[in-house]
């Protein structure tokens, strides 16, 4: 469904150049969950933007569905960590969900049935009249999510999404990401700086390494399908995966190879 095949990102300047992303290759499977995690400034979100065709790689290519990205893909949707700045705050939770589906060239009674199943997915049926700036944090990411989904994507792209909430909101958060996931069957790339989160929400983690980017590290999550915050945090296969991922992040920052597999 996903295909990155060796992306490089070079930003150029009048007198210099810097290379973000060296050669990126990696695929997701339909309906595949994986979450991408990296030293800081290893060029996470510039490898977002060339998946998500807001930015040109400088050479590589992506593909969705075997199709060449060349602009913003027609069956994915993005939701970024700043919510606040990607929602309207004169529409309505409604018009925010429904604005993207109008583009579509959807019937209104359409639109209408997308944006009612969305905001009841993310559990905010009740809001659907009210502002975003009346909502909590929580709440308006949850709007930005529906919106997302409302768009059936079969890819869904999500940068460091509840980098800005509290606690207590991002495990819930956590929760209805794998809820939907699993209710509308899409293939989530879910990028996050946190390796708890990763192990946690994915299938797969792939860590990359320090800029210069390529991957580090792609490790399978083989925790249950059915996942909590309380029994599955405290497994002691949550905690061998995560001392994993850390492991390659540590040696991501100091220029090392990634190291052998852990035992299973």
């Amino acid at each position: 469904m996903l295909d990155v095949n060796g992306v490089q990102k070079i930003y150029r300047g009048k007198d210099r150049e810097v290379e973000a992303v060296r050669d990126l290759t990696f695929r997701l499977e339909e309906g595949e969950l994986a979450c991408l995690v990296g030293p800081s400034g290893c060029g996470k979100t510039t490898l977002l933007k060339c998946i998500a065709g807001l930015l040109k790689p400088t050479s590589g290519s992506v593909e969705v569905a075997g199709k060449a990205v060349t602009g913003p893909p027609r069956d994915m949707s993005v939701v970024f960590q700043e919510y606040g700045r990607s929602l309207f705050s004169w529409l309505t939770v409604q018009g925010n969900v429904e604005l993207p589906l109008k583009e579509k060239k959807l019937s209104k009674e359409r639109r209408r049935t997308l944006v009612t199943e969305a905001l009841e997915a993310v559990g905010l049926a009740d809001s659907a009249r009210s502002y975003p700036w009346q909502l909590s944090g929580g709440m308006q990411q949850r709007v930005a999510i529906a919106r997302a989904i409302a768009y059936e994507p079969r890819v869904l792209l999500m940068d460091e999404p509840f980098a800005a909430v509290d606690a207590q909101t991002r495990a819930d958060l956590e929760d209805l990401i794998r809820g939907l996931w699993q209710r509308f069957s899409m293939t989530v790339l879910f990028i996050t700086h946190d390796i708890d989160e990763a192990v946690y929400l994915g299938q797969r983690v792939l860590v990359l390494s320090s800029s210069p980017t390529v991957v580090q590290d792609d490790v399978a999550v083989d925790l249950p399908a059915e996942r909590d915050q309380l029994t599955t945090r405290s497994d002691q296969r949550f905690t061998e995966l995560r001392a994993r991922v850390y492991s390659e992040i540590q040696n991501a920052k100091n220029g090392q190879a990634a190291s052998a597999p852990a035992a299973t």
